[in-house]
């Protein structure tokens, strides 16, 4: 690949070529003077050699530079050379010091040149035949590299500035969106959990009772296949449910998504499993939202598939119940074995998750004479679980 000259180049090379061009232009016109004044001799040219040489370090030292080329501009004055590009060295440094620093740098230079120039001009005018200028003139062209200066920093910090907020809100779309996908990659993890976990767990349960009867108590043993072909059914519809959502390119899901009111579907499928499960469901205030709803269904799911899989209970009792703007959720087994730290398992951290994403909390902790509590409140009211 062919080198590339990078633009803008490094200063020291930006610093030797405007001298260069400077030297061009302003030795030229100290080469010929007018015929009134006086012409170019050895402090003629050693004046100019000190300002050039002094453009060589402008971008190090723009304010030693200033003070040099500024004197050698006097010097000329005061000398008694004049001429129309003798104090363009002076300029090019007035306009570096302002470019370079700041606003309070270039108010000073400016307070300190006008003067110094009006000053110089009118010691010149009185010392030479013919006067340089009106010293209220000489004392605005300091002023106008100055201003330059300042007009082009303030452009390039403006654009800076743009930049700088271009960068940062990039970088903030790229933050919300990879929170959106972890958000995304959470959700779907946590139904494809629920759904298999739970029915698994289900089947596996119930396979094992038919296997333990199937030469005693073939009816048993077909009861419990029959419940393990149902189980898997509904495990396929919704993972076919959840991967419909996934492939709908963000459309809303068009299944159906479990409710309060699937919760006695949920415990019958468990009566072959052998757990004893009460169910009370209790609210006439009003149905909740459908997000806390379903929130609430997953909760008992997965509360019960930790009974079934750890607990090693006998019976549990399911209750959910509207008190005012919340609805509680709780479920009780005589189990005495306790669920999987988060660290073991995903269950407990994926009931937390839910209930935090509706605005609710989850409680999971044993039971005192035996047993394990799941206790989750969930906003009710609509406009809390917005």
């Amino acid at each position: 690949m062919r080198d590339r000259t990078p633009w803008p180049p490094p200063p020291h090379v930006a610093d030797w070529a405007v001298a260069a061009v400077t030297a061009l232009l302003t030795g030229s016109d100290a080469a010929v003077n007018d015929p009134g004044y006086r012409q170019a001799d050895a402090v003629t040219w050693t004046l100019f050699a000190v300002s050039v040489g002094a453009l060589l370090v402008r971008s190090r030292y723009p304010v030693a530079v200033a003070v040099v080329t500024g004197a050698a501009c006097a010097g000329w004055a005061l000398y008694g050379h004049i001429g129309e590009l003798l104090n363009l060295p002076v300029m090019v440094a007035l306009y570096t010091v302002a470019v370079r620093g700041d606003r309070t740098r270039t108010i000073r230079a400016g307070l300190v040149a006008a003067p110094a120039s009006g000053v110089v001009s009118l010691i010149a005018g009185i010392d030479v035949a013919q006067p340089q200028g009106a010293p209220l003139l000489e004392m605005l062209w300091p002023l106008v590299p100055l201003l330059l200066g300042e007009v082009v920093r303030g452009r390039r910090e403006l654009v800076r500035h743009y930049a700088d907020r271009a960068a940062r809100a990039e970088a903030e779309r790229e933050r919300e969106a990879r929170r959106r996908v972890e958000q995304e990659r959470l959700r779907i993890a946590r139904e494809v959990h629920d759904v298999v976990a739970h029915t698994v767990s289900a089947m596996t349960v119930q396979a094992g009772l038919a296997l333990d009867a199937f030469d005693a108590r073939p009816e048993v043993a077909r009861e419990a296949m029959r419940q393990v072909r149902a189980s898997g059914k509904e495990a396929v519809r919704e993972l076919r449910a959840t991967v419909g959502v996934l492939r709908s390119d963000g459309a809303p899901p068009t299944g159906p998504v479990p409710r309060l009111d699937g919760l006695g579907d949920l415990v019958r499928r468990l009566d072959a499993t052998g757990l004893d499960v009460g169910l009370r469901v209790d609210t006439e205030d009003g149905d909740a939202p459908r997000l806390v709803e379903l929130a609430a269904y997953r909760i008992v799911q997965e509360a019960l598939t930790n009974v079934i899989k750890h607990a090693r209970a006998r019976h549990a009792a399911v209750s959910v119940r509207r008190d005012g703007d919340w609805l509680t959720v709780e479920v009780l087994d005589d189990g005495t074995a306790a669920p999987p730290a988060d660290g073991a398992g995903f269950g407990l951290a994926g009931m937390r998750e839910r209930a935090v994403a509706v605005g609710g909390t989850v409680e999971a902790g044993p039971v005192p004479g035996g047993g394990w509590r799941v206790r989750a409140r969930l906003p009710a009211d609509r406009e809390a679980a917005q």
